[in-house]
């Protein structure tokens, strides 16, 4: 199982324990990841302020190359998965569209492949009885809510096959690992995501909701497949805090550090000690690691 691999910016700043942990799963389950060529931004965001074209094209750059290499696309950011299906599909559908772009970026591109979120190559793929398989330290006895967010769960043309309004593919990957996914209502309500820098008041409002409803729920941790979502959730949670005047310490884990720690792989791989909510009391409490692992 082979796919053309798309890191995106975040895998080497503010997401890189995501990458680093996405890739020791993949490598652990015998998912190939070949690195796209020469590939860029996907505009993410700021690129639609700027130029609806420039939006289209940065994403159709990284397509055209993985086109190339006759390999389905994988990413593990929610952000750049969006940006690349929704240009892929568009890019496919309408003939006009294809010629513009594909005389912008100087090379024939004709949305021929699929762009494939990490959490569809896991539990489709892969498959939820061959990771079960693979687990080596069930996580019996944690609480897990489960956080999709935005862009996970909206736009038709980025959806990955799975239920908009109650999606389930976080819930079925945790279940597999031998946690509880909790049922709670806030798993697709928005964090802020890219308004971080620009509108910061309103992303603590926000991420303080998410927060308060997953403790009301009993949750000893959040799940999340983006980085703006774990970023929001965790940088923030202390002034989420303050704002409500209750104290949450929800530690923020991506869901495939949660898997490589059922999986028993290399707790250095997983980068566990990078977040900023310390996520080894209740680990250590519930005991799935030791601190002294990282010492």
């Amino acid at each position: 199982m082979k796919y053309a691999y798309y890191p995106g910016c975040s895998s080497e700043g503010s997401g890189a324990e995501y990458a680093h942990a996405s890739e020791a799963v993949l490598e652990a389950l015998g998912v190939e990841l070949e690195e796209i060529d020469d590939w860029v931004c996907c505009g993410a965001s700021p690129a639609h302020a700027t130029s609806h074209l420039l939006s289209i094209a940065l994403p159709a750059i990284t397509c055209a190359s993985a086109e190339k290499q006759s390999l389905d696309i994988l990413t593990c950011c929610a952000c750049c998965h969006s940006r690349l299906k929704q240009v892929n599909q568009q890019v496919k559908d309408d003939p006009k569209l294809r010629a513009e772009i594909s005389e912008i970026i100087e090379e024939e591109y004709n949305g021929s492949l699929n762009v494939l979120h990490i959490t569809e190559v896991l539990a489709r793929k892969v498959g939820l009885e061959a990771i079960k398989a693979r687990v080596r330290k069930p996580l019996k006895g944690l609480k897990v809510a489960c956080y999709y967010g935005c862009l996970m769960s909206r736009m038709p043309e980025a959806l990955m096959s799975d239920k908009s309004e109650y999606p389930m593919l976080l819930d079925n990957l945790t279940e597999a690992l031998g946690a509880e996914p909790l049922d709670w209502p806030y798993k697709t309500e928005c964090c802020g995501a890219a308004l971080t820098l620009s509108q910061t008041k309103t992303v603590i409002r926000l991420s303080a909701d998410v927060l308060q409803m997953a403790k009301q729920n009993g949750a000893d941790v959040l799940c999340v497949a983006c980085p703006l979502c774990q970023a929001n959730l965790d940088m923030f949670q202390g002034e989420a805090e303050k704002l409500l005047g209750e104290r949450f310490s929800i530690p923020v884990i991506y869901f495939v550090q949660l898997m490589g720690l059922a999986m028993d792989l290399d707790p250095k791989r997983l980068c566990l000690n990078k977040l900023i909510v310390d996520p080894f009391p209740i680990l250590a409490q519930k005991g799935f690691i030791d601190r002294a692992v990282f010492l």
